[in-house]
Order: structure tokens, then C-alpha cells, then sequence
């Protein structure tokens, strides 16, 4: 896919901007809103270059819907790894098996990995230590006996199904 035109990715990255405006403000005020849009606009001119190479194509509804579904999906995640977490902490045994992991994945936009890697940190019990390409070094707090193997191979595909291949299902979608 080649690189979209400037006014494109300017235009993009205005409403990207203005969204993130509206959702830090949470207000409709008309003089809020005209300073938000006006303060997306200069820092639109200054960032857009970098800020997206696809400018509005990333706007198709395919993209918007898997969005709008990993943001429930992902809570629901953090949900379930808080409630392991805490069921580990607050055990008398204290029934954990940390360890570093790797991962592949499948993705191939630098955004996309970025959204991987923040989406696995922001679950409790598993946190992103290093990304070299197409591999995630994970700590997780609780490694199954299915990745604890000699064979890197069978390592590595256990791993990336407990931690990576949930969120890529969707990311792949949003981030290509």
C-alpha cells in the first residue's frame, strides 16, 4: 500500500488529535471544543508526518468495528488477569511459576506491535520486557507446564497462544 497524500494524513491525525481532546476534557463546551480543535490543528502541522502513513485510509468501517470490539475485549482480559492475580496473591501457597517467556507474533506494523506490547503490560501478571522484531520477551507470572519445554519451538508457540495470540486477533485487523 503506498503512502497516502499529506492532506490525508493531515486531516487524519486532526481527528485522531480531537478525539484524544474530547476524551481528556469530557466536556462539550463551545469554547473547549474550539480550543481543542484548534490546538489538533497546529500540532497536526508539526506531528502528522510521523503520526500516520495511511492518513484516512485507517478510517474504513472494517478497522472502526474491530476497535470498537477490543476495547470490551481487552477489558474483559484485564478483568479476568486482575482476578488471577489477586487469587495468587491473596492464596496461602501462593501458587505462582514467574518466569520470562518468548513470543512471536504476526504482526508487522511498529504500531501494531506497540499496541501488543502495551496491550500485554497493561495485564496484570504479564509484562513486555523487550521486543526484537518479531519476538516479545514476557515475565509471566504464572509460565503453564506447556511452555516450560526443552524445545524452543513448542516454547515459544505455548507462550505465544497464552499471551499474544488473543490480542493479535484483533490487532492484526485495526493495525494491519
Amino acid at each position: 500500500m503506498g503512502e497516502a497524500s499529506k492532506i490525508s494524513r493531515y486531516l487524519y491525525t486532526v481527528i485522531v488529535l480531537f478525539l484524544i481532546w474530547l476524551a481528556i476534557t469530557a466536556s462539550l463546551d463551545v469554547q473547549e471544543l474550539g480550543f481543542g480543535l484548534l490546538l489538533s490543528l497546529i500540532v497536526a502541522a508539526f506531528t502528522y508526518e510521523i503520526f500516520t502513513t495511511n492518513g484516512l485510509a485507517n478510517l474504513n468501517p472494517k478497522r472502526i468495528a474491530y476497535m470498537i470490539a477490543y476495547i470490551p475485549y481487552f477489558l474483559w482480559a484485564m478483568i479476568k488477569a486482575n482476578l488471577d492475580v489477586a487469587y495468587r496473591v491473596l492464596h496461602p501457597k501462593r501458587p505462582i511459576r514467574p518466569g520470562i517467556v518468548k513470543c512471536k507474533t504476526v504482526l508487522n506494523s511498529d504500531v501494531g506491535k506497540l499496541a501488543l506490547a502495551n496491550s500485554i503490560t497493561l495485564t496484570p501478571g504479564t509484562i513486555t520486557l523487550d521486543v526484537d522484531e518479531d519476538e516479545y520477551f514476557i515475565h509471566w507470572i504464572w509460565v503453564p507446564d506447556e511452555a516450560l519445554t526443552e524445545s524452543e519451538e513448542e516454547h515459544v508457540k505455548a507462550s505465544s497462544e497464552g499471551i499474544t495470540v488473543p490480542f493479535e486477533k484483533f490487532l492484526k485487523v485495526i493495525f494491519g
